[in-house]
């Protein structure tokens, strides 16, 4: 497959920049990968296109506020710092990047906060715009955590061309996260409310959980033609023995095993063992998936509609087939579904 070949034109008023005010009430456009046939309804209806003993796969990755305003010592020049993941507790070290990264030098110290109360000094250069930050901060490591986090944004995709707020905290978060280290939301999952996973309980559709913990690497822009060129960043993901087990006696059984988001199908595709089965999986994981592809676990795909170009329109059209993806997209555009990460949604059955 060619980069060229997920190209299409999304008109940008089609990109949403609000959530749903309520998250099971966004559009559902369903995809029947053996008929070909698209219908649309609601996200909360969902539940109709399972059956007790089902299973709905999750990622309970929770996205912390990840961006930071802060102003270079001596020049006071503004400079944004995008945490990426704590490399170092005890010596509070941390791997960011920075904008704009042509102003900062190895023992720049950076200054955060109205009372500039928070210190860091850049003590590495990884990449091009990457850093190593060491925090200058006395006092215990939740402590630090605390007072950092509450200097940060929600790290909205930067598609949603708008300044984050504070309802982002909570409408950019799944209601089942709880295994902090996302900087990106599994938006898929964001659509199942508490009243919506109740009655999926109720019908006797099991849920699981994996942690996948999705980075920037997901929105970085693929720069080569042929896609078997390209490489994907590295994402850490925990997988359970509960897990495998729930997901093996599933597939044995004969019932469906749905993955909610492209980071819990690949995270799935990054576990698979003989048979159809999944194994343990403790990590980190850059499979990079793009058509074809064969998936032997999953059966069913929940995912938001993704931007032209990128990895998880790929992974999509690996999973639904290209013709049927790509068709449904053109039907989506026209039919004003909504893109993003706080747009409607898709299962492919």
């Amino acid at each position: 497959m060619k980069l060229s070949q997920f190209k299409f034109k999304l008109p940008e008023e089609l990109i949403a920049l609000e959530p749903t005010p309520e998250r099971d009430e966004c559009r559902l456009m369903i995809v029947d990968r053996k008929t070909g046939e698209i219908h649309h309804t609601i996200f909360k209806d969902i539940l109709n296109y399972f059956e007790d003993g089902d299973m709905m796969i999750f990622n309970d990755t929770k996205v912390f506020p990840a961006r930071l305003n802060g102003n270079k010592e001596k020049t006071g020049a503004r400079i944004e710092v995008f945490l990426l993941r704590e490399l170092d507790e005890k010596n509070k070290l941390w791997d960011v990047l920075v904008e704009p990264a042509r102003k900062i030098r190895i023992g720049n110290k950076l200054y955060f906060g109205d009372d500039e109360s928070m210190v860091a000094e850049v003590i590495d250069n990884t990449t091009s715009r990457g850093r190593t930050l060491r925090f200058l901060y006395d006092g215990p490591h939740d402590e630090f955590k605390a007072a950092l986090f509450a200097l940060g944004e929600t790290p909205l995709p930067l598609y949603i061309k708008r300044d984050a707020r504070p309802d982002d905290a909570e409408n950019y978060q799944c209601i089942f996260a709880r295994n902090e280290g996302a900087v990106v939301a599994p938006a898929a999952g964001i659509h199942f409310s508490r009243e919506l996973m109740k009655r999926l309980e109720i019908k006797g559709v099991q849920e699981g959980f994996i942690t996948v913990h999705s980075g920037l690497g997901n929105f970085r822009e693929i720069d080569v033609e042929d896609l078997t060129k390209h490489r994907m960043d590295s994402e850490q993901i925990e997988i359970s023995e509960e897990l495998v087990k729930a997901v093996n006696d599933t597939k044995d059984s004969g019932h469906k095993v749905c993955a909610v988001g492209t980071s819990v199908l690949r995270g799935i595709a990054s576990a698979v063992s003989m048979g159809g089965h999944m194994k343990v999986y403790s990590g980190w994981t850059n499979k990079f998936i793009f058509p074809p592809y064969d998936f032997t676990v999953t059966d069913a795909l929940v995912t938001n509609f993704h931007l032209p170009y990128s990895t998880m329109l790929m992974m999509v059209a690996a999973f639904g087939g290209y013709d049927l993806v790509m068709k449904a997209y053109d039907i989506a555009i026209k039919e004003g579904y909504r893109f993003g990460a706080y747009g409607d949604a898709m299962l492919i059955i």
